[in-house]
């Protein structure tokens, strides 16, 4: 950082004062913005076409087969199947169907290429629709991304990197607008997890929050026309908050700590797996999802509660959870935070999709399960849970805090105390934990989101 008796950069130094008033950055908004249309459109497509297969496959199919509901064994040849057509898609397409998400949260190296598309969306639909313990953004992430990337080299070939790569995040913006419930958390998500500061910040933000806010716009009106719904993440029931006492912000310690650990052992499992998915990409991701459904199958049976519970990234059955939380005793928590956890890392290991909203829902189940402790609210517990356990697997500890926080409305704010002192310690923790897992395999730098 400067100051006002500091000598000016060198020549070749970004002033972004200039480049905002150039007549190319404006261009380069308008195109970002009229590129946020179709980009947040696809992706509101895709969602949709995920929610009508997992409604499909594991509410309507089952329940004109078996009147008394799907039985407990209904998921084990989805997710077989599911590890299929997942491992094919990665061995035979182009690329390798978008990022692992055992890696971690990674954006900001590059955009999809255009041939490798068609394998990020088939992997993150087979994924997402049959079952597997994934989300959706860090697909939709890619797919924005890699058609806005697309869209600049096709209308100019000789498009400057930099431009290519400031409509890449435009789109993948425009395609995570409304995911996390607000198009700035949105955004927020890409940037941390980029690294972008500085000059650059203000260069690739401006056009990437103008898709977003397009985007938004969009899929109300999608909602709206098509009657699909948001698919956007919002809790029905907020529990109330309290204020913080000197008892909660302690207790956020080891909800902190919790979060670390159990973090770090679903990273341990994913990456100790991954490297025989590698060496066997068919055989060993089909028997993970065996695996997953099986996981799905033991919880049903053994609480006599829903097995989608353990299955799908948790986005749509959080709101419920945390309805009813007080219907859960701590015996079936804890055996829903072991099945979903062991499902999330077997899920991580080999299938394609994004780690944000698994996180967040066993971080809600473990916050529920400490909510009885003395002078521990339910509110502050979800929200430090969450908190801890996004950090522990996002290693992003502002984004952590913001989806704890917004997640809970209007009251989120009255928690924030303790979703930061967990989020701290979750953090800090995770840093001086060693790596999980042995030395990994390498992605291919081309296949990585944008």
């Amino acid at each position: 950082m400067t100051d006002a008796g500091t000598p000016p950069g060198p020549p070749g130094a970004l002033d972004p004062a200039s480049i905002v008033r150039s007549r190319a950055y404006v261009s380069a908004l308008v195109l970002a913005a009229l590129l946020g249309i179709p980009v947040s459109a696809v992706a509101y497509g895709f969602l949709a076409l995920v929610s009508a297969l997992q409604t499909y496959l594991f509410d309507d199919l089952p329940t004109s087969l078996f009147s008394g509901g799907p039985p407990a064994w209904w998921p084990v040849p989805w997710l077989t199947l599911c590890g299929l057509l997942v491992a094919l898609t990665i061995r035979y397409l182009p690329g390798t169907a978008g990022h692992s998400p055992a890696l971690g949260f990674h954006t900001g190296t590059g955009p999809v290429q255009g041939r490798e598309l068609p394998g990020v969306a088939l992997a993150a639909l087979t994924t997402l629709g049959l079952g597997a313990v994934l989300g959706p953004e860090a697909p939709l992430i890619a797919l924005g991304g890699g058609l806005a990337a697309l869209t600049v080299r096709l209308a100019r070939r000789d498009a400057p990197p930099m431009a290519v790569t400031i409509m890449a995040s435009a789109g993948s913006f425009a395609a995570v607008s409304t995911l996390l419930g607000s198009p700035l958390l949105g955004a927020f998500l890409i940037m941390e997890a980029a690294g972008i500061a500085g000059a650059t910040l203000s260069l690739v933000a401006l056009p990437g929050l103008l898709a977003s806010g397009i985007g938004a716009l969009v899929f109300v009106g999608l909602d709206h026309w098509t009657g699909l719904g948001t698919f956007s993440l919002a809790l029905t029931t907020v529990p109330q908050a309290a204020t913080p006492t000197v008892a909660s912000l302690l207790w956020a310690v080891p909800v902190g700590i919790l979060g670390a650990l159990l973090g770090w052992g679903i990273r341990w499992l994913a990456l100790s797996v991954r490297p025989h998915v590698h060496r066997s990409r068919v055989p060993v991701t089909v028997g993970l999802g065996l695996l997953v459904g099986l996981c799905a199958t033991a919880y049903q049976v053994s609480t006599g509660r829903g097995f989608g519970q353990v299955l799908f990234s948790g986005q749509d059955q959080l709101p419920g959870l945390v309805a009813h939380a007080a219907d859960y005793s701590l015996g079936a928590l804890l055996l829903l935070a072991l099945f979903k956890s062991v499902a999330y890392g077997l899920s991580l290991s080999a299938f394609r999709g994004g780690p944000v909203f698994p996180a967040m829902f066993v971080g809600a189940v473990l916050g529920i399960a400490v909510s009885g402790l003395p002078g521990m609210q339910l509110a502050a517990a979800i929200g430090t849970g969450i908190g801890a356990m996004c950090c522990a697997m996002l290693r992003l500890p502002l984004t952590s805090v913001l989806l704890a926080t917004l997640l809970m409305g209007a009251d989120g704010l009255s928690i924030t105390p303790e979703v930061v002192v967990a989020v701290v310690v979750s953090f800090v923790l995770t840093a001086v934990l060693p790596t999980p897992g042995p030395p990994q395999p390498e992605e291919p730098v081309e296949t990585t989101v944008a």
